[in-house]
């Protein structure tokens, strides 16, 4: 009797710390979203979102990347919580790096709406994850689960943000940026497969056309036949703030056409550009520009598994935060 005591001690244990361990496995990966979420609490959520993306993009396309884009900055600062959409001096929004962002307001009207449908019950983080999502399918990509449930955050700093990837990241540091999410290397390719659609201020990449690097000369990974038309767009000294698209020739339409452009040397930021010149990455783009099946399809399959991933990154779910009354500030 006494060894058979011991044994079942010694299962219990063994069940005990397998079950932590798993929990530190995935500590980083927001266990607790589930699709459906809101099938009895709110069950107009997703018809609600898309309604307002829908209205906010055909007025003006360039919502779309905006809102995309928003998603990306919100996960990787403290986890998919919409931080992002608090408002203050020294919030994460008032930060440099989401200076530039758009679609704050589509947020909001989805929000109003689903306050009045369902009060109190629906995340400003689960509605930026919707429209995300909503942001793709517009734009032609594939439309892709969302598994919901997320709780909105207590914290915003500006300073945090200093952690996002940047347009002049060498290809080791995003993916050790992008490791930080525990999302891999062909999470990263995917990932930033997301601006194919969208566009970049002068600002962020001018420096590649005519002094690199202080050679006087321009970034050698620019195809010399793009170069002419960069600089048109972006003349040394000129508007810094003007708008130029990061998938030239697909830039409202959601596509691999992306990578083709990395491949041929015409990445508009850097950090684009080092995804073809890197073997570490290469391969992945080079596998998003395969013949099988239709052009394009493989990625839009990966793009929504690699979402719903780094959607998954460091959320509050249960009692964790709170479902915010308004998007703009804390309860």
């Amino acid at each position: 009797m006494e060894v058979s005591s011991l044994n079942k001690t010694l299962i219990l244990l063994i069940l005990l710390l397998a079950t932590l361990a798993r929990g530190q496995g995935n500590r980083g990966r927001g266990q607790g979203t589930r699709v459906g979420f809101y099938r009895a609490t709110c069950p107009r959520v997703e018809s609600i979102v898309q309604s307002a993306v829908q209205s906010a993009v055909q007025s003006n396309p360039t919502i779309a990347p905006g809102l995309l884009r928003m998603f990306f900055h919100d996960c990787f600062v403290n986890g998919c919580d919409a931080s992002i959409l608090i408002e203050g001096p020294s919030t994460e929004k008032a930060s440099g790096p989401n200076s530039l962002l758009r679609g704050f307001e589509v947020i909001d009207a989805a929000k109003g709406q689903l306050e009045t449908a369902c009060p109190g019950v629906v995340s400003c983080a689960d509605i930026v994850a919707l429209a995300a999502r909503d942001s793709v399918v517009l734009t032609g990509g594939r439309r892709w689960q969302v598994p919901l449930g997320r709780r909105d955050g207590l914290v915003s700093q500006a300073s945090d943000t200093a952690n996002l990837p940047a347009a002049t990241d060498p290809i080791t540091v995003q993916i050790r940026k992008f490791a930080d999410k525990d999302l891999n290397t062909q999470d990263l390719v995917t990932l930033v497969g997301g601006h194919t659609i969208g566009t970049s201020a002068c600002l962020l990449f001018s420096y590649r056309l005519y002094n690199f690097n202080n050679t006087n000369g321009p970034d050698p990974d620019i195809n010399q036949a793009f170069l002419p038309q960069l600089r048109a767009l972006c003349p040394n000294g000129g508007n810094a703030f003007r708008r130029v698209d990061l998938d030239t020739g697909s830039v409202n339409s959601f596509g691999n056409s992306f990578y083709e452009n990395l491949r041929n040397g015409r990445g508009v930021i850097e950090s684009d550009a080092k995804l073809w010149s890197d073997r570490r990455t290469q391969r992945y783009v080079q596998g998003f520009l395969g013949v099988r099946g239709q052009p394009g399809s493989r990625f839009n399959a990966e793009f929504g598994r690699a979402m719903v991933k780094m959607g998954n990154t460091e959320v509050k779910t249960g009692r964790q935060g709170q479902i915010r009354r308004v998007c703009t500030a804390i309860n």
